[in-house]
């Protein structure tokens, strides 16, 4: 259990997973204070909340449960945003869970879904990667990049970090897409929620820039550049 605290401006929610760390220092380096905490209150105050992004959705969703977070996240109203995994924990659900036949019940396809906190409606499946390696690990660029403040100095053709198998498909609800045998979600957003697949912490200055622009985010602007997308 992370220590007990009143309120944080800025939070990573503790979700037992690895990353933790490396996110805090890459928010802390650019000069703005962040907690790392599962503490239900100090979630719900926080002006700004990160899901952070390493470890399997199936381990995540155990943990999230485990500690009575996911009505919590999924009341939340601040501006959120998602590393990797954390982005993939804001979908309807995750094939990540998938057995191997050897693990039996080969055949029962629910076995395979992992349910997330459907914050935005969209799933993950295996990434189509036409014969390229997985994971899919190391520098990309973006495409297709749309009006959205979290976006604010960045654009197509811009490298960021990504280390991931499985992917959210193109949909309405992409910001921003990269090509690795196939097209996928570089980033989702509805409402307050926003998710990267790639690793902003990860992506040097790029990366810094998103992590800055999130954590500048007014409601208000985000509000409106979501009415005018």
């Amino acid at each position: 259990m992370t220590k007990v605290m009143t309120s944080a401006k800025n939070v990573i929610v503790d979700t037992g997973c690895a990353n933790l760390s490396s996110v805090k220092f890459a928010v802390e380096r650019l000069g703005f204070e962040v907690t790392i905490t599962d503490d239900v209150t100090v979630i719900q105050q926080a002006e700004k909340v990160i899901f952070p992004g390493v470890g399997s959705a199936k381990h995540a969703m155990k943990n999230i449960k485990a500690k009575n977070l996911v009505a919590v996240l999924q009341g939340l109203t601040q501006p959120v945003l998602g590393f990797c995994l954390g982005m993939q924990l804001m979908t309807e659900s995750s094939t990540e869970g998938k057995k191997s036949s050897t693990e039996g019940n080969s055949d029962d396809k629910t076995s395979n879904i992992v349910p997330c906190l459907n914050l935005i409606p969209t799933t993950i499946e295996p990434l189509k990667a036409q014969g390229n390696r997985l994971p899919h690990m190391g520098w990309n660029t973006l495409t297709q990049v749309r009006n959205h403040p979290i976006f604010k100095g960045i654009s197509e053709g811009d490298y960021f970090y990504f280390v991931h198998s499985f992917a959210a498909p193109v949909s309405e609800y992409t910001i921003a897409s990269c090509e690795y045998g196939s097209t996928f979600s570089a980033a989702i957003a509805k409402d307050n929620f926003i998710g990267c697949q790639f690793h902003p912490e990860r992506s040097s200055a790029l990366g810094s820039k998103i992590i800055q622009n999130f954590l500048e985010l007014d409601s208000t602007e985000l509000n409106q550049e979501l009415v005018n997308l």
